[in-house]
């Protein structure tokens, strides 16, 4: 008797229960979203929170379609790009949705709606890219009349494109990331800006930068015509215009190159620091005429303002394609008294794991690299200063204390083939990114 009323009681218990949960289903939830059927239809598109009509919004804005029979919605694009809809701000006139913030890779200009059963409604509604932003100049010393490449993002509708004191009159938009086109005439110094159908932006780069100058080989430009080491110009050799097989970029610069047989492989194998190195070791004296670099005035309110973080070592480069580079890296490493100096003469450093230094191995994705016969602009964050000159990382941390003297050198870091590269470099400056 006892088991048939445990086993009623059972039964009694779940009909209860399923009774509460239609219950719930039909009376608890009676907003609850259901799709209908059929296709929706658009009269407009506001923005979500005021009554503009509109026919184009930016990436992540959010803006309510306003129609008929929108529950039937399932799928929602901007272009191609597929919009992230919450059915708790869809009602039969009304759909609430945020412009997806990737880049559409085929761009129509339309709106897209799906029902579930794949179904499509088009409207025409035009989605807008960020402003642009400016990020680097393929030579940022180049002559009038010289072709250069902007570097960006977002350059998409380009109506214009500036330089200090001249207006860009012919440019190609070769894709969402590049702009070509001559220096014009008039153009000084001072960033490039771009404007789109977005707005306008000016670079954190300058063309013609003399900003922060450290080395310009020739006192021009605000920076030292030499370096300061055993060897003046601290090795390597300094050329003038019209004394070189090609142009300089702007008077003096460093030649790096002819060693009697070049460098080998090994990239420990020779040690070329006649022809392949420059020297800064500044003096401990405050009275010496080779300060401190981290002491001139421009350099210590940048470490002050930006850190060294947002800081970035730049200079003009030429590596000639009679003579390409293809093994070796460019040790760049500044360096504090402690480590060399006037006081404290040795090339020891060069190789010791302690010393925190960048690598510069353009060559190293394709075994070879050379500038096409053009200046280039390199550009290397100071945060990259982690390694050490045998290609792994520093245990030291780089930072501001280590910016007193400085000294590049085309050895060791990581090995390739056999060459014997001409380097040409100017305008060596921290600025900042």
């Amino acid at each position: 008797m006892k088991q048939f009323i445990k086993h009623i009681t059972g039964i009694i218990g779940a009909v209860i229960l399923a009774g509460s949960l239609s219950s719930c289903e039909r009376y608890d939830y009676p907003d609850r979203f259901r799709a209908t059927e059929g296709l929706p239809t658009v009269s407009y598109v506001r923005y979500a929170d005021k009554d503009v009509f509109i026919d184009q919004a930016f990436m992540d804005e959010i803006l309510c379609i306003v129609g008929t029979n929108l529950r039937s919605v399932h799928d929602i694009y901007f272009n191609d790009q597929k919009a992230i809809i919450n059915t708790s701000y869809i009602t039969d006139n009304t759909l609430i949705v945020s412009v997806p913030n990737t880049q559409a890779t085929e761009v129509t200009n339309k709106l897209y709606l799906y029902n579930k059963a794949g179904e499509c409604v088009d409207y025409s509604f035009k989605v807008l890219p960020p402003v642009p932003k400016v990020l680097a100049m393929s030579n940022e010393w180049a002559k009038e009349g010289e072709t250069v490449t902007l570097t960006g993002k977002y350059f998409m509708d380009v109506q214009s494109v500036a330089m200090p004191g001249a207006e860009v009159t012919d440019f190609t938009v070769d894709d969402s990331e590049h702009i070509s086109f001559k220096v014009p005439a008039g153009a000084t110094a001072g960033p490039v800006s771009v404007t789109t159908a977005s707005g306008s932006a000016n670079s954190s780069f300058q063309y013609l930068d003399q900003r922060n100058m450290l080395f310009d080989f020739d006192g021009l430009r605000g920076g030292f015509a030499t370096g300061n080491g055993w060897r003046a110009p601290a090795t390597g050799h300094l050329h003038n215009p019209g004394d070189d097989a090609f142009d300089a970029v702007d008077g003096s610069y460093l030649w790096l190159g002819g060693q009697d047989g070049g460098l080998k492989a090994d990239c420990f194998g020779v040690w070329g620091e006649d022809p392949y190195s420059f020297d800064y070791w500044n003096s401990t004296d405050p009275a010496s005429s080779v300060p401190p670099l981290n002491t001139l005035p421009t350099f210590s309110s940048y470490i002050k303002k930006y850190g060294v973080g947002g800081l970035a070592l730049k200079f003009e480069c030429y590596v000639p394609t009679s003579n390409p580079w293809k093994t070796c890296s460019m040790m760049l490493m500044f360096t504090n008294s402690s480590v060399v100096s006037n006081e404290n003469m040795t090339n020891a450093y060069f190789s010791d794991e302690s010393v925190p230094r960048g690598l510069w191995t353009p060559w190293q994705a394709t075994g070879s690299y050379d500038t096409g016969d053009k200046w280039v602009t390199v550009s290397i964050p100071l945060s990259e200063f982690t390694m050490t000159h045998a290609g792994t990382t520093c245990a030291t941390k780089f930072d501001s204390s280590c910016l007193e003297g400085f000294a590049l050198f085309v050895w060791g870091g990581y090995s390739g083939a056999d060459c014997d590269p001409v380097i040409a470099v100017d305008h060596i400056r921290v600025v900042p990114m």
